[in-house]
């Protein structure tokens, strides 16, 4: 019996643990660094630097949204419908903020009240992301998704809007410059920070944790993410910017927050449209398995038993014939097994499919001794199937064996593969100029080309063992 086993493919284990725990000893880093220096040393006056940066996380968190909205269409999760939220709400608020300090007619007390809200609210939709259970959402969900973000905002507006008499305006006890850089002199501008703060912090935790145990690229990559978002949240609490013409750390550190998460974004993108080659490559495949035995194998399988009609006209001929038809019949069905196998699978597997069907066709005895561990590359797993499969062949035919044995293993000297029989044998020697002759010169160059060696031992009545290594 064979032992082959197909083996399960590793988990991510270490790496976006390793990665969140490296932001946050980074962002730890910067801020003592600040601390001890003083961030008023450090400082950088420059409206235009400071709207660029602002620009570019609208800009980024706009279009994470919308790279989120085409994954939940497939996923249909609830973490995805909340994380697509939380992020389009970031962006609108990130966006209200690029228009107020670029004082667009518009930047009244709605101007430098909106983006506040709608901050926190995508922070804790974020955090809502990472905490609850994955589940699917219903249809009525999946379809008014893009919607929800607008409601959001509708409702936000429609708040301030009322309560717009009771807000103060821009120049008015600081606030208005206090609600538009992230100051903490008021009350409830302290509980925004640390609640965004505590929420960033939270789903770094979450998301690092499921991370560990899905093969999910853009998780990987949101627990960093939101790791250095909260070092942002935190060096606003220490380093609370006074206007909006500077450039603080809590600026650039959640412009890096949305890097994080567009490499993220992007390196699942990736991995979508190569999951989308491997499918449309795999069915092609399947359509090209199935133009084969629904046509050159039913045509072969006819010329082979037509040509019993010839056998009195000229017996050698037909029986040559036969051979070749048989011949050409085992590559097709190799061809054809090979179409629908995947690139993936383990060196004993093939192995023992391929040899089983033989064996089974010629109604020999097969004993199979292979070591699922040995690993192969798609070039050396065909070449070996291929000298198995010779050899087997070979030991069929032109030996007549009983008996064949297939081993795959390792010993002190590396891998090997052997083909064992108790058939009639052969002269090794007196057999390149025939059929079988071209078959031992095909094996040995597929051995060659692995790269490693080919062995063949065998003599009259004595059986053979063909043995690779590499």
């Amino acid at each position: 019996m064979s032992n082959a086993a197909t083996p399960q493919r590793p988990g991510v284990r270490g790496g976006p643990a390793a990665a969140t725990v490296l932001v946050v000893v980074l962002g730890v880093v910067i801020t003592v660094a600040l601390i001890a220096v003083g961030e008023r040393m450090l400082q950088y006056r420059s409206p235009a630097s400071h709207l660029v940066l602002e620009t570019i996380d609208a800009c980024v968190a706009v279009l994470l949204s919308y790279l989120v909205y085409g994954r939940f269409r497939r996923s249909r999760s609830r973490q995805d419908l909340l994380l697509l939220l939380g992020l389009a709400l970031l962006g609108v608020a990130n966006a209200g903020l690029v228009l107020t300090l670029a004082r667009s007619d518009w930047a009244g007390a709605l101007g430098l009240w909106l983006p506040p809200p709608l901050r926190v609210i995508g922070t804790l939709l974020i955090a809502a992301a990472a905490l609850l259970p994955r589940r699917s959402v219903g249809p009525a969900l999946q379809r008014w998704a893009p919607a929800l973000p607008v409601v959001v905002v509708l409702v936000t507006v429609a708040v301030l809007l009322w309560q717009r008499d009771r807000l103060p305006q821009a120049g008015e006890l600081d606030l208005g410059i206090g609600m538009l850089t992230g100051s903490n002199d008021h009350p409830v501008l302290l509980a925004t920070q640390i609640l965004t703060l505590t929420a960033f912090a939270a789903a770094a935790v979450a998301f690092t944790i499921q991370a560990r145990n899905r093969d999910d690229v853009l998780l990987r990559w949101l627990g960093p993410a939101c790791a250095l978002g909260a070092m942002a949240r935190a060096n606003y609490l220490i380093f609370p910017p006074s206007g909006p013409d500077w450039l603080y750390s809590g600026d650039v550190l959640r412009t890096g927050c949305y890097l994080l998460l567009l490499i993220g974004a992007g390196r699942e993108i990736s991995r979508y449209w190569a999951a989308q080659a491997d499918a449309a490559v795999a069915e092609d495949r399947r359509r090209l398995a199935r133009e084969m035995h629904d046509g050159v194998l039913q045509e072969l399988g006819y010329i082979r038993s037509e040509l019993a009609a010839f056998t009195a006209v000229d017996e050698a001929r037909v029986n040559r014939i036969v051979g070749a038809s048989e011949r050409a019949l085992d590559e097709a069905r190799q061809m054809l097994t090979a179409l629908g196998r995947t690139d993936d699978e383990p060196l004993a597997n093939a192995l023992e499919r391929a040899v089983e069907q033989i064996a089974e066709r010629y109604g020999v005895v097969l004993a199979l001794e292979l070591d699922a561990s040995i690993p192969a590359d798609s070039a050396q797993r065909h070449g070996l199937v291929r000298i198995a499969r010779e050899a087997v062949l070979n030991a069929v035919r032109h030996g007549r064996a009983e008996r064949i044995s297939v081993v795959l293993g390792q010993d002190e000297n590396g891998q090997f593969l052997q083909v064992i029989d108790d058939g009639t044998g052969f002269e090794p020697g007196n057999r390149t100029a025939d059929q079988a002759g071209f078959g031992l010169i095909g094996m040995r160059e597929r051995a060659e080309a692995l790269p490693g060696s080919f062995e063949i031992d065998s003599s009259p009545a004595g059986g053979t063992r063909v043995e690779v290594r590499w």
